[in-house]
């Protein structure tokens, strides 16, 4: 057995410790703000287009994007490993974990989701009006109408659906395919957020919503469950709850977190999730990033014993 198998599994350790302790990177060295500036390259071209055309081209871009990132992290690990190969042993393991560490963290956003769904509350504190302005760094929804219990409802739900997009999905897909599968996945969910609505840009983002809608499938479930907990006599209710969302993914982990705090999650005209639970309250922001963050460190151990196993370290 080869020490380098390991290397993917301590990379995910080493990205996740870069997170909590020092969150995000500048704005100009950010991949992420990378990928939303090519996305933005072609939004209002693309919504201006006819149907047929807008899916066409929509496609094309969403699948260029992919490539030439996928590529670029590839060349990125594979220059990497093989720059670390005269060192030998645990040394070079340790190092090559640590550089590819650093190259995962930027496409994983753990501390500033909770930070920033933190915020929400601690906005609250000081006026509704704030509260709603925070928020809506958040969501893409009207926040201007909602009450003290909506904002908190959708700071719950936010933070429930993200763990998923910019945590466990990304390092799903590192799993399997190294940094290549988590930079796709990373710029899939951030086409799918830019260009994945039902307005103008329905038929130029519909490519990319069904590319994150895939992409997302597993991870959205496995999220689901362990943020459950040992409280798999939910596991039934779950399924249930989570079928009432329009998203095929969104809804397991909102529902999981709606089930294990007990609360009741809804958004106006579109769904609610566990009817029968309590009104969402000052402090179950703060539940919730409990709930979250063992999610969290699950998934991330999971996550990177299946890297260990699929690689022969295990």
């Amino acid at each position: 057995m080869s020490l380098m198998s390991w290397l993917l599994p301590l990379a995910i350790l080493t990205a996740l410790l870069l997170d909590c302790l020092l969150g995000e990177p500048p704005s100009r060295a950010h991949p992420v703000v990378g990928m939303g500036a090519y996305l933005g390259l072609f939004t209002e071209r693309l919504a201006r287009l006819p149907a047929a055309a807008a899916f066409t081209a929509g496609a094309l871009a969403w699948l260029i994007g992919a490539l030439a990132l996928g590529a670029l992290a590839a060349a990125l690990e594979t220059l990497l490993i093989q720059s670390i190969q005269p060192w030998s042993g645990w040394p070079g393991l340790l190092l090559c974990a640590g550089l590819m560490g650093l190259l995962l963290k930027p496409l994983l956003a753990w501390r500033m989701l909770s930070d920033e769904v933190g915020a929400v509350e601690a906005a609250l504190s000081e006026s509704l009006t704030a509260g709603r302005a925070q928020l809506s760094r958040l969501v893409s929804r009207d926040t201007s109408a909602l009450s003290a219990t909506e904002v908190r409802e959708a700071a719950v739900e936010t933070l429930a659906e993200n763990l998923n997009d910019s945590v466990v999905a990304p390092l799903f897909w590192f799993m399997l395919a190294g940094l290549p599968g988590a930079a796709v996945y990373r710029f899939a969910n951030t086409a799918d957020a830019m260009w994945g609505y039902r307005d103008r840009r329905e038929w130029s983002g519909k490519w990319a919503a069904r590319a994150d809608d895939a992409l997302s499938w597993i991870p959205a479930r496995i999220t689901g469950w362990l943020m459950l907990g040992w409280h798999w006599r939910l596991s039934t209710r779950l399924r249930r709850e989570a079928r009432r969302t329009p998203s095929p993914n969104s809804g397991w982990p909102m529902a999981a977190m709606a089930l294990r705090l007990h609360l009741r999650l809804a958004k106006p005209g579109v769904y609610t999730l566990n009817a029968g639970g309590q009104t969402v309250a000052a402090g179950d922001i703060a539940r919730a990033q409990a709930v979250a963050r063992h999610a969290m460190f699950a998934s991330s151990t999971l996550l990177a014993l299946g890297a260990a196993v699929l690689r022969g370290a295990l």
